[in-house]
Formats: structure tokens, C-alpha cells, sequence
């Protein structure tokens, strides 16, 4: 069989979609809703209702800090396994104090807590989920519990194919279980599976584990007085702009 350059350029492509991701997965909290400006405006909104005064953004960073230390509690068995819902009320509870928000009720703060669940996306976020859902399996692989992503999804009209939350192998991400956990319930081989995500500790657990990986920039995750790295990355098989930048690169690939 005589070898065109036609053929040879079909064959590149084929090998090329050979090695697309069947499904990609994203990190949420930071990659695909903007969690700090959420949180910002409806504790300020409750401040003033309430007549409490303090600095809101100062609130949700501190809340969110909170997050990785009470996860490896958990982790050397300081704590019992639980949720993110449960592991954010108790960094809230800690708080209360310091941020004057003790005078609430139990409810009031449990009503606060559940704010997690109706964090707002960023502005490229659904149009860029819908396009890519057009041709690949679009899931969640987050901390977040279960009812939260849920809750979110409906909030926010995030159009997943389906919703993996590391709850249901009783680890959090970075663990290995979370990501192999997530290949295994799409019955794919972890390389034919790709994490998204902004964070690059996150993306390079998930490399570890042998999945793909997309960085996607989110300067404006945190305030300009975190020195982020939000330099592309050679390590990472994509890095994105934004989700719908993604989107274009797979489209074109």
C-alpha cells in the first residue's frame, strides 16, 4: 500500500483523537464558581442586616484558609471523617467570635453555612461547560459533599453530565482514591479521563495518578495580595485562559 501524505495526515488525526480525554472533570470551588465573591456579598448583606460590622472579603478568606487545616485533622484522625458542610461549620463556628457573628441564632448560622451551595460561576463558566458537553462526558471532582454540588448546580445552572464528590470514597482530593475513584465510576482508564482545574497542586496529584490534565487561570480567585502562579505550565496537557478558551483548544485538537 503506497503511503500519500494524505494518508499520513489521516493517521496523525486519528492518533491525535486517540488521545483526547473521553471525560473531563473539574475541580469547582475556585475553577468553575468564585467562591470568595460569593461569599463576600452575602455576608456583607448579612452584616448590614444585622448590624454587624466587619471587613466581608477579609471573612471569606479567613473561612476558606480554614479549609486544608481541618481536612488533614480529619486526615491524622483528629476528627472523624466528615463532609465539607460539616468541615465549614465548624471553621464558621471558630470564627463566630472574631467577626462578631456569635449574636446570630443557630439557624442564622446554619442558614450562613449553606452558602456554599449557591456560590455564583464565573462568567465563562456555563457557556464554556456547554460546549465542551457537546462532545465529551462534563462531571464535578470536588471536596464538595454530595448535596452541596447539587444544590450548586441547580443555583447556578451548571449543565454536569453527572456529579463526583470525593465523599463517596471518604477521602479528599489530593488523595489518590478521589481521582482513580473518579476514572473507575466512568469506567475509564484514568489516562482516557482529564482534570481541570486552577489549582496546580490539585492538577498534579491528579498527573500522578495518570489522568489528564487542564490548567485554567482564575487570577481573581483570590485577592491581589496572594501571590498566586498562574503561569502556564508544560507539565499540564492544556492550559486554558478560561473554560470556554478550553473548549476552543479541544475543539481544535
Amino acid at each position: 500500500m503506497e503511503i500519500t501524505q494524505s494518508t499520513e495526515t489521516d493517521f496523525t488525526a486519528l492518533k491525535q483523537r486517540e488521545n483526547m480525554p473521553k471525560a473531563l472533570i473539574f475541580d469547582v470551588f475556585g475553577t468553575v464558581v468564585d467562591w470568595r465573591g460569593s461569599i463576600t456579598r452575602e455576608v456583607r448583606t448579612l452584616a448590614e442586616r444585622k448590624g454587624i460590622r466587619l471587613n466581608a472579603g477579609k471573612f471569606a478568606n479567613e473561612w476558606r484558609s480554614g479549609y486544608q487545616p481541618a481536612m488533614d485533622r480529619v486526615r491524622r484522625g483528629d476528627l472523624p471523617w466528615l463532609n465539607i458542610d460539616a468541615l465549614h461549620r465548624l471553621i464558621l463556628s471558630e470564627l463566630s467570635a472574631k467577626y462578631q457573628l456569635n449574636q446570630l441564632s443557630e439557624k442564622e448560622m446554619d442558614a450562613l453555612n449553606r452558602v456554599w451551595h449557591r456560590l455564583k460561576p464565573w462568567p465563562d463558566s456555563v457557556r464554556g461547560l456547554k460546549k465542551l458537553k457537546q462532545t465529551y462526558t462534563v462531571s464535578t471532582l470536588s471536596n464538595g459533599n454530595f448535596s452541596l454540588l447539587n444544590n450548586m448546580a441547580k443555583h447556578s445552572q451548571l449543565p454536569w453530565d453527572c456529579i463526583i464528590s470525593a465523599e463517596l470514597f471518604g477521602h479528599y482530593k489530593p488523595d489518590p482514591e478521589t481521582y482513580l475513584g473518579a476514572a473507575k465510576l466512568l469506567d475509564l482508564e484514568p489516562g482516557q479521563v482529564m482534570l481541570c482545574a486552577a489549582h496546580k497542586d490539585d492538577l498534579l496529584a491528579a498527573k500522578a495518578c495518570g489522568l489528564k490534565t487542564a490548567f485554567i487561570k482564575r487570577p481573581r480567585e483570590f485577592p491581589p495580595s496572594v501571590n498566586l502562579d498562574l503561569s502556564f505550565d508544560k507539565r499540564f496537557d492544556f492550559n486554558a485562559e478560561s473554560i470556554v478558551d478550553l473548549a476552543d483548544q479541544l475543539s481544535s485538537g
